[in-house]
């Protein structure tokens, strides 16, 4: 029985090349070096006792494009960054309808393709929890981001998200307990700057700098979102990459938008906020919303799935730069230097707490 690597795909030896010494019945045996032929358990390739160049070279074979899984993640970014520009466009429909909304529109492409790639819709038996937990966990985030989006401007929402590497930082330290070093506090001091800077305390910066009483209101609640947006984006994080490649990436987003969709519905039931958009636009937001949402979760997860959690989450902080673009070019919005230097704080945190996990498992 041949060996399975895991994609599933049986390991076939390189064509003319036989790793051993198979002659034929019958056939007389000499010494390997009179007759210049490696000798029984000996490569043809090199003759040494087995050198592995046969194996090297089914790997190469096999190796994937370099760089593939950070294009995955630039993709996603994009993807991430579009639809949150359609979130700050739709105004008229609550933050929760919108999840709702795109959740649908993800589920009808979902089914197709989990019906193609025959992986079921429940998953494997040790992974149920662990997709039931990516599932609750990422709609209320995804929840929560939609609602920050809207309360406050899309470039602080999308900053503050960025300190979900130092959340993952703590809850590996607490739940994992991996070590919590000088560093990590580091980390965790320069994200909490930032928050302050985008935040902006009266108590800290005065009145004028926070705005009026009302705004300040709105956009004090939109930063708690997007906090705990932070929050449990880090958890579902750890959580995708705990499950790896045993779990089709498209039943992990099965689970993300039937339990979101659950989700929304109950919410918007005790909050009574289910209105349908009037406008047509707001309708082709709402779809594309859930289409780039979509995208934005394959190449994210395909992106985990090949790539260290590192490089992956230095490479999301693109997030940032596409959100000052689009507030400035489409709200005409120029984000003040509290906003810059609370982007600044936070983004180092978040690259130096990847960059610190990174060469950690790389040792």
């Amino acid at each position: 029985m041949r060996p399975v690597d895991s994609d599933g795909a049986a390991e076939v030896p390189e064509p003319g090349l036989p790793l051993t010494d198979d002659a034929p019945q019958g056939a007389s045996e000499e010494p390997a070096a009179a007759a210049g032929t490696p000798g029984p358990c000996r490569c043809w390739v090199c003759g040494n006792s087995p050198c592995g160049s046969g194996a090297s070279q089914e790997a190469k074979k096999k190796a994937r494009c370099p760089g593939l899984g950070l294009f995955y993640t630039l993709l996603s970014a994009f993807l991430f960054s579009v639809g949150s520009l359609f979130v700050k466009k739709v105004q008229d429909v609550h933050a929760v309808e919108i999840s709702a909304f795109r959740c649908v529109f993800q589920m009808l492409v979902v089914i197709p393709c989990l019906i193609y790639r025959k992986s079921g819709f429940i998953g494997p038996k040790g992974q149920r929890i662990f997709l039931l937990l990516r599932g609750v966990l990422g709609s209320t985030a995804m929840i929560l981001l939609y609602y920050a989006f809207q309360a406050t401007s899309l470039a602080d929402a999308t900053v503050i998200t960025f300190s979900s590497p130092v959340f993952t930082s703590i809850f590996a330290w607490i739940f994992l307990k991996e070590k919590y070093s000088p560093w990590d506090a580091l980390f965790t001091a320069f994200t909490i700057t930032g928050v302050i800077l985008i935040v902006r305390p009266p108590f800290l910066f005065g009145a004028s700098a926070a705005g009026t009483d009302e705004s300040y209101s709105v956009h004090l609640k939109g930063t708690f979102a997007a906090v705990a947006h932070a929050i449990f984006a880090a958890v579902t994080m750890v959580i995708i990459r705990k499950m790896g490649k045993s779990v089709d990436y498209f039943l992990s987003i099965w689970y993300y938008v039937v339990l979101g969709l659950l989700e929304s519905v109950i919410v918007l039931f005790i909050i009574g906020e289910w209105s349908l958009p009037y406008c047509g636009l707001d309708r082709l937001f709402l779809i594309l919303i859930g289409l780039f949402g979509l995208g934005g979760q394959v190449f994210l997860t395909k992106a985990l799935q090949i790539e260290k959690a590192g490089p992956v989450a230095i490479m999301r902080t693109m997030d940032v730069v596409f959100a000052f673009i689009f507030q400035i070019i489409f709200f005409n919005d120029m984000p003040t230097w509290w906003t810059v230097g609370g982007a600044l704080c936070v983004v180092a945190s978040s690259t130096g707490a990847a960059i610190r996990k990174w060469c950690q498992s790389s040792k």
